[in-house]
This record gives C-alpha cells, sequence and structure tokens, in this order.
C-alpha cells in the first residue's frame, strides 16, 4: 500500500479528493456564471452547438447510439439502418446509373434508348422499395410489436436511395449478414 492509497478518500470519485464545499462553491459560479452581454451569449451558444454538432458527426460515423441525432436513434431504427444496410438494393446504384443514362442522352443515336432506360430504371426501382416496404414493415412488427415504428419504413425508404459509402450513421453490418438485435 502506498502513501497515496492511504491518503485517498475512498469514497472520493477518480481517485481524486473530493473537493472543499467552498472550492466547489467557487467553481461552480465560474462556470454558471451568466454571459456579460449579448455577444458573449451569442459565442457560447455558438460553442456549445458546435460541441453538440461534433458529438452528433462523431456518433454518425461511430454508431454511438447516444449521441445521434433523434431521427436516427432507437431500436427500430437501428434495426431498420440494419435491414437495408444488410441487402443489395437497386436504388442505392440511382445515381451512377443516371449519369450514365444522362450522358447516353446526349448522343442522338441513343435517346430512345436513354428515354427507355429513365423509365424501366424508376420502374424497377419503385418495385424494389414497394417489396422493401412490405418486408421490412413485417419484420418491424414481428420483432418490435409494442414499439413505436412510425416512420420506420420511410426512413429505410430514404437510406437505400444513398449509396452505402456515404449512408449516415455508417452501417454497421456487412452485406448479407442478419440485421444486429
Amino acid at each position: 500500500m502506498t502513501d497515496e492509497d492511504a491518503v485517498r478518500d475512498p469514497q472520493a470519485p477518480k481517485g481524486r479528493p473530493t473537493p472543499k464545499r467552498r472550492e466547489a462553491l467557487a467553481q461552480r459560479k465560474v462556470s454558471v456564471k451568466p454571459p456579460a452581454n449579448r455577444k458573449e451569449a451569442a459565442r457560447r451558444a455558438r460553442e456549445a452547438r458546435r460541441a453538440q454538432l461534433g458529438k452528433q458527426r462523431e456518433a454518425l460515423i461511430n454508431g454511438d447510439e447516444r449521441y445521434l441525432p433523434y431521427r436516427d436513434r432507437g431500436p427500430v431504427r437501428r434495426f431498420a439502418r440494419d435491414f437495408v444496410d444488410s441487402r443489395w438494393q437497386l436504388a442505392e446504384w440511382f445515381l451512377p446509373i443516371a449519369v450514365a443514362i444522362l450522358i447516353a442522352s446526349m448522343f442522338p443515336a441513343y435517346q430512345a434508348f436513354a428515354l427507355l432506360a429513365w423509365l424501366l430504371i424508376i420502374v424497377l426501382i419503385v418495385l424494389d422499395e414497394t417489396i422493401l416496404g412490405f418486408r421490412l414493415r413485417g419484420a418491424l412488427r414481428r420483432r418490435f410489436p409494442d414499439e413505436n415504428r412510425k416512420g420506420a419504413v420511410f426512413y429505410a425508404i430514404l437510406r437505400t436511395l444513398q449509396m452505402r459509402r456515404l449512408r449516415l450513421p455508417k452501417p454497421q453490418v456487412k452485406r448479407g449478414e442478419p440485421p444486429r438485435d
């Protein structure tokens, strides 16, 4: 047993002694001191907002549930994200396909093909998203019978429209894996 262990208060948090009442009150007054003017208040609010957005950005990248934006929180939304991320969807390839069709439509010989391709890709994406919606709705009903599932299917459909690499929160499951519990 070292001298530090003998001196340390066993009730003290994190291995340091409990501050004296006078010190704790002084520290609290300094941190809660109201801003001197409107400019100072705006600066503090801006710093607090920036810190909160930084935590959210970090959570979107790492998948930390505590700091995710409200729209991404909860087990229902996590399941919807994993449900989408665990399978291939045609909608995530819409942007590259659209660029290819757009380039093809610039050439007169391919304009009829491009028009048909637009129609075909839109019909296929709507069909794919409809099937996804029915499957996800059934899976959510089975997995979360008592939870609020409102908006989860629309959330998942919007997620499929983004390319997998660009999705936030980042995908936590690989393709082919079942969604996490």
